[in-house]
């Protein structure tokens, strides 16, 4: 795709793993982007699917490493679920199989979290899947709890390899019941149009910065956002050859949009 031509400034929403920081270290450049952000007061929000921590946590986190987002510009899955819960059927009851981001949010959300009758099983990311939590999940949707998961991610990293993440924990509960969870988060457009929501943004003049192809890019082309792929993640250039669609802009990595956020699709030059 040609660059696009936009009169009114852009805002930006940019995935968090393999974008702005890796494995806890944060991608060079990616603190002076932000700066720029902030000084011009650029709209922006940081996204993530993992819905283990609260805003608050993964703040503190990404100051450690060396990357000053400001809470209310960092949006995850866990958020976007509770938001989705909540204009669905507000004032619910759900049975959580997650962390405290997913039940913070859901409490927050004005939720009863309970083991009887709830409207809702909602799984979310965790480190310590318990069997009985699993097979209590299993025995509540069959009793006709409806199914949400925030993520569909099947995997994610860690130092030690990867993961089992909340899509194959997801899997395993379908599989035993038959009945198919509705996945909030990335590649679903919800998220995006959440996120979009929270900054008030539109959209046609938004940016959708990603490291990966069948989430980041597909969410946000669906969400009819422009989109730019960056080479510091998940996706190679090659990779990116290999789908149906195509981001509006490849990049090596933030690095490149540094001094050029007005106007990222201009030609160089």
């Amino acid at each position: 795709m040609g660059p696009v031509s936009n009169e009114h400034a852009w805002n930006y929403l940019f995935d968090m793993d393999g974008v702005l920081v890796r494995e806890q270290h944060i991608v060079p450049g990616a603190d002076d982007l932000v700066s720029e952000l902030r000084e011009n007061g650029v709209p922006f929000m940081v996204l993530t699917n993992n819905s283990i921590y609260t805003p608050r946590d993964l703040r503190a986190r990404l100051l450690h490493s060396g990357l000053d987002i400001p809470e209310e510009s960092i949006w995850t899955s866990a958020l976007a679920t509770a938001q989705f819960l909540q204009t669905q059927r507000p004032g619910g009851s759900a049975y959580v199989v997650g962390e405290s981001g997913l039940t913070t949010a859901l409490h927050n959300a004005g939720y009863v979290m309970t083991e009887t009758e709830p409207d809702y099983v909602v799984l979310g990311e965790t480190r310590t899947y318990s069997f009985e939590a699993i097979t209590r999940a299993i025995r509540l949707v069959e009793a006709g709890a409806r199914f949400i998961a925030t993520n569909p991610d099947e995997s994610g990293p860690s130092a030690e390899g990867r993961l089992p993440a909340t899509g194959a924990v997801a899997a395993l509960i379908e599989k035993a019941t038959g009945r198919r969870p509705y996945f909030v988060g990335k590649p679903n457009p919800l998220m995006m149009r959440s996120a979009l929501r929270r900054i008030g943004a539109h959209s046609e003049n938004t940016i959708m910065v990603g490291d990966r192809m069948d989430t980041d890019v597909l969410s946000g082309l669906e969400a009819g956002l422009q989109t730019v792929l960056v080479l510091s993640g998940i996706s190679g250039r090659d990779t990116a050859e290999e789908f149906p669609y195509r981001p509006t802009k490849v990049i090596g990595s933030v690095k490149e949009l540094v001094g050029r956020t007005g106007d990222p699709f201009a030609q160089e030059g």
